[in-house]
């Protein structure tokens, strides 16, 4: 189930599904650690006799306030006569999440009307060992273990404290849970209880005949009772209403820091194009990792979550963000980097937002013998990304004490790890995390890697070195030429890899990936070779639904919505194809077959501007996780790659860009390792 209006700090991320449920919280760091874990936080309205869960028989639409992080709730029940409308948010500055509920009484008579929260916390991902209890001091709820606290509390116009709570024990022994007390009205008021515990707290209201009314709501969280204390006091002293209202002016501001020719985009892009950055604010921890998504329905899947920090997803979207005009989260993913990068040069699958080594299905050992257990890419699209970045903000201090151990590192390993037969990278797994050998896009992400790690040792005054890194990378364009281009196929392949006599193969399956042997400077988008390729991904891989859109590739079986279509459409690669007609066409039709796709993507983002994975392929529907970080980071760039053709010199004077030798580095650099190869 998506996550349609996640609202976050970068310390502290609660995530809301599609019925208005809060169904994921991490703190401290985004992703890591999830103390809600799935479960259902609950919400319910008492009117009169009658008792009702927001899930059930409610008109729901869930949207954010324009241009913030604070959401735009509104909840309708006919049979009870009751409209609501709820702004949520996590304060930009403290660790607190707020909610603002107005109720309005669509009845013409006076009425009590209670509003009931229920609150069922795993801290730290498991029920063991829980407590619940009333605290005096604040006269809320505190839920903790070791050195997590959560502080619930509220209150209304008719209070300035809870109307009633209880705390209890959940799905042990028989129990359900202590929110079933909430149905009839009357919670218990028990103040403490432990192991695998929930609480439930309650604001009251009344309500003139058609009037309207407040109640407030927040969960303070912290890492010590007396920190909880202060934030809780911080709350009330302050009030939830100006730190509603001070959390919507900064996201308000930092969306609108930029100034872009914005003129050129319908509005529906615009709109999303802020969301997208909004979005990905969300995903970024403060420790500078970009996580992939927080949406742990995915665990149904394969007992795993996307919060993890892949490094290839935490590079385009850093990248993103320097087109954006947001370098400090770039730098700090790119500082993140540098701390978890082996010292052999190479990055492993994926990190936990902390910097430790996450979970992994990549092997060690195969039956051939030891082997890295890496994705190469990974490693080369930090330092394409980070050359980027500062192409754009030339920040000298900040690169220089990363080229040593991160730069030069990387690029020496991308020198090393070759194929002795081929020439080309090693064989690793490929992006998709799928198959293991020689990819074309791992092969393109190298070569701009190593492009980018030359023009860096050219700046730093290594001209040997850069001299070396540029022969690889002239030695690998050469490979890619004679190896993965296939005449039989006339286009390149998705990949060679070994049989079990050790021959190599080719794998002419049609992918979307194989934009990236254009996108990293490899190959020119109007080569005939790369426009051959293009063609066919695109005739194979557009699916002819009412969804439309593009598939991953083909006979993708990963969350399929049907055999009779090669697979789902996929945001990222919808965006791909985009960025082809843009760099191939170029011109009034180049913009015009991208601006469609822009559209598409618009049409079929969430109300609230989330975008998910992947589309159902005949309803359109969500699937997978939502919001995925890359989606939104594919939306960002393809947008300012089309600004770019459009605008021209109105958009680079809006991004800052200078035409001068360091911004022509990369593409000059391309240009002579293409003249200097053999294989044209």
């Amino acid at each position: 189930m998506p996550r349609d209006i996640p609202v976050g700090n970068s310390r502290l991320l609660v995530c809301f599904d599609k019925n208005y449920l809060i169904r994921d919280l991490y703190f401290p760091h985004v992703g890591q650690e999830n103390h809600v874990s799935g479960n259902t936080c609950r919400f319910g309205v008492l009117a009169g006799n009658r008792f009702s869960w927001v899930s059930e028989e409610w008109e729901k639409e869930l949207l954010y306030e324009e241009d913030t992080l604070v959401t735009n709730v509104t909840l309708y029940h006919q049979d009870l006569g009751v409209l609501m409308v709820c702004h949520d948010t996590v304060d930009f500055h403290e660790n607190v999440f707020l909610r603002e509920i107005v109720v309005e009484n669509l009845l013409p008579e006076k009425r009590h009307i209670e509003l009931f929260f229920g609150q069922d916390f795993d801290i730290s991902g498991n029920n063991v060992g829980d407590t619940a209890a009333y605290d005096p001091v604040t006269g809320g709820i505190v839920h903790y273990k070791g050195s997590r606290y959560f502080s619930v509390n509220g209150f209304s116009d008719r209070s300035q404290k809870l109307s009633q709570f209880a705390v209890g024990v959940k799905r042990v022994g028989g129990r359900e849970g202590t929110y079933r007390d909430a149905e009839d009205g009357v919670l218990s008021d028990n103040t403490i209880a432990q192991g695998s515990v929930d609480s439930v707290v309650s604001l009251a209201l009344e309500l003139d005949a058609h009037g309207s009314g407040k109640a407030y709501y927040w969960i303070c969280a912290a890492e010590t009772w007396t920190e909880a204390r202060r934030i809780d006091s911080l709350v009330r002293h302050k009030h939830p209403r100006v730190l509603i209202k001070r959390t919507a002016d900064y996201w308000n501001l930092w969306v609108r820091k930029e100034t872009f020719p914005e003129d050129h985009l319908p509005s529906k892009v615009k709109k999303l194009y802020r969301r997208s950055l909004l979005a990905l604010s969300t995903q970024l921890d403060w420790q500078g990792g970009v996580l992939a998504a927080n949406d742990s329905d995915v665990i149904q899947f394969n007992r795993d979550t996307y919060s993890y920090v892949w490094p290839r997803d935490g590079a385009l979207t850093a990248h993103a963000l320097d087109l954006a005009g947001y370098p400090m989260p770039a730098e700090r993913f790119y500082s993140f980097v540098a701390r978890v990068i082996e010292e052999e040069g190479y990055l492993l699958h994926k990190y936990n937002p902390d910097g430790t080594l996450a979970s992994s299905w990549h092997p060690w050992y195969e039956v051939t013998g030891p082997q890295l257990p890496i994705q190469e890419d990974e490693t080369a699209l930090v330092i394409w990304a980070l050359w980027h970045h500062f192409v754009i903000y030339r920040d000298i201090e900040f690169i220089k004490p990363l080229y040593r151990p991160l730069i030069k590192r990387a690029a020496n390993f991308m020198l090393s790890y070759r194929d002795k037969e081929t020439g080309l990278p090693a064989p690793s797994y490929d992006l998709w995390e799928e198959r293991r050998g020689i990819s074309s896009f791992t092969v393109s992400a190298v070569f701009g890697g190593l492009t980018a790690a030359s023009i860096f040792c050219t700046v730093f005054g290594e001209e040997e070195k850069a001299t070396a890194y540029r022969q690889a990378a002239s030695d690998i364009r050469d490979a890619a030429s004679r190896h993965l281009w296939r005449d039989d196929l006339g286009r390149f392949c998705r990949m060679l890899y070994r049989n079990q006599n050790n021959d190599i193969k080719a794998d002419g399956t049609c992918d979307s990936s194989l934009w990236g042997l254009f996108a990293f400077g490899l190959y020119t988008a109007d080569d005939p070779r790369i426009v051959a390729t293009m063609e066919a991904v695109r005739q194979k891989l557009w699916l002819p639904t009412k969804t439309g859109g593009m598939a991953r590739y083909e006979n993708d079986t990963y969350y399929r919505g049907g055999n009779e279509v090669t697979g789902n459409p996929w945001f990222v690669s919808t965006l791909w194809l985009a960025d082809y007609f843009l760099e191939k066409t170029g011109g009034e039709k180049g913009l015009k077959d991208a601006l469609e796709i822009l559209n598409w993507v618009a049409d079929h983002a969430l109300p609230s501007g989330v975008l998910p994975e992947q589309l159902h392929p005949h309803t359109g529907e969500p699937l997978s996780v939502s919001p995925l970080t890359w989606s939104h980071a594919a939306f960002l760039t393809t947008t300012q790659r089309y600004l770019r053709l459009k605008a021209g010199k109105e958009w680079a004077a809006a991004t800052a860009m200078r035409e001068d030798w360091i911004s022509k580095l990369f593409a000059d650099t391309c240009d002579a390792i293409h003249g200097a190869c053999q294989v044209k």
